[in-house]
């Protein structure tokens, strides 16, 4: 009956084209899909230039293709306030040097069908970036945080994408005791800034990879 895993990425594929084909309606430099998370470091590597400056939020998705590490490896100047050797006092700084350099690189909690993206944060620098910045924007998305609808996508946010996260730093909100969001009240609630992408927005290059394997939450 042949491989049945075979199936699951021509499925995969189809839509992956599908979300890149309406990334670039919607006005998108640039938007390709690739089957393997391997296939979607190579795209970004390719894209982003010998030396310049990249800016890496809080993205597992962009960690789990090892891209901080080959980028240092590329003389790229890579600013993240994820780094373990980072002073407390310094991350305001290092946080602005991650929304002002000449890429951001990043993922999306969720997107839809018709190329919009949705993100929460509870800092806020990261939809800050998306939304405003001087240098190029990279998202780096998987199949899997795609939905049909911008109703299906906010909820994928905050019932998959943030518990998750909570978990990920040590938040005591209610969803990481439940998996999923109840609106809460807790002081350390994520859900602080929603942001919904319908387009780019004007003055600077934004490209978009898809990728067929389940990267990030």
């Amino acid at each position: 009956m042949g491989d049945f895993s075979s199936f699951a990425r021509e499925a995969r594929e189809a839509l992956g084209k599908k979300l890149c084909a309406a990334f670039l309606t919607n006005g998108y430099k640039s938007a390709v899909y690739a089957p393997f998370a391997a296939d979607a470091a190579k795209l970004a590597l390719d894209m982003i230039p010998e030396g310049a400056s990249v800016g890496i939020p809080g993205t597992v998705t962009v960690r789990q293709l090892g891209l901080v590490e080959k980028l240092e490896a590329k003389k790229c100047a890579v600013y993240q306030h994820w780094d373990p050797n980072l002073a407390a006092g310094d991350r305001a700084g290092r946080l602005k040097e991650e929304n002002s350099a000449d890429w951001f690189v990043t993922s999306s909690n969720a997107i839809t069908y018709d190329g919009k993206m949705v993100n929460i944060d509870g800092t806020g620098n990261r939809v800050a970036a998306m939304s405003w910045g001087t240098g190029s924007v990279l998202y780096v998305v998987s199949v899997n945080k795609a939905m049909p609808d911008l109703a299906g996508a906010l909820a994928r946010a905050r019932d998959i994408s943030t518990p998750a996260n909570a978990l990920r730093i040590g938040s005591q909100t209610p969803c990481t005791k439940i998996g999923h969001c109840v609106d809460c009240k807790s002081p350390d609630r994520m859900c602080r800034a929603v942001l919904i992408l319908e387009r780019p927005t004007f003055g600077r290059d934004t490209h978009v990879i898809i990728v067929g394997e389940d990267l990030g939450y």
